[in-house]
């Protein structure tokens, strides 16, 4: 049973690097269709409010927020990193600082994904009330990427899920690590319960 374990844990681990990736991926990609369509709409960089396009002002509304989330993905893969530092991938006892690790990726895995949600679901709000006429007459005008899709708001249920269901794996791997080295002291000090029909 250790050995399958084992596996599991070590396949966890890597996992939780791959979707921390995924997550800083995210974050750099997430206004790639909004500068495209949006950033030349804006000919005055002093006026912001000052466009073509009505509403494109989307663009720098989330810049701020797209830093913060950036540095959050970041934060993420050092997270992940250091289930590795503590070799909680190997590791056949867990110790104090494998629970940590752990449960400071599944804590940061939450909130990252709470307070992604909650602002990508706003700035969706803001993308849809975009002049899109007006955009695509200045597309076509100009020879810059004409877009209605939500594809790059979208894609964070699916981002989000991945790094939840990660986080939510490695800590029933904890709980299950834990009972089995209990399991293991129990027969060690041998008051381990015996079976019935069974001879100790």
């Amino acid at each position: 049973m250790y050995k399958k374990q084992l596996t599991v844990q070590k396949i966890l681990c890597i996992a939780a690097i791959i979707v921390s990736a995924m997550v800083f991926l995210y974050a750099l990609g997430i206004m790639t269709d909004l500068y495209d369509a949006l950033y030349d709409t804006m000919r005055n960089p002093r006026n912001v409010y000052s466009t073509d396009v009505e509403g494109s002002i989307v663009y720098y509304n989330m810049q701020e927020f797209n830093r913060m989330f950036l540095k959050y993905s970041i934060g993420m893969i050092l997270l992940a990193v250091l289930l590795f530092i503590t070799n909680t991938h190997v590791r056949r006892k867990y110790y104090i600082g494998n629970y940590v690790a752990t449960g400071l990726f599944a804590i940061a895995s939450v909130a990252i994904a709470v307070f992604g949600h909650i602002y990508i679901e706003i700035f969706k709000g803001q993308f849809l009330q975009v002049d899109f006429a007006a955009l695509k007459e200045h597309a076509e005008l100009w020879g810059t990427l004409y877009t209605e899709s939500t594809f790059w708001f979208d894609l964070h249920y699916f981002v989000f899920a991945l790094l939840i269901i990660v986080a939510a794996l490695l800590v029933a791997n904890a709980i299950w690590k834990s009972r089995l080295m209990k399991e293991e002291q129990q027969l060690l000090h041998g008051d381990y319960p015996v079976e019935r029909g069974v001879q100790a």
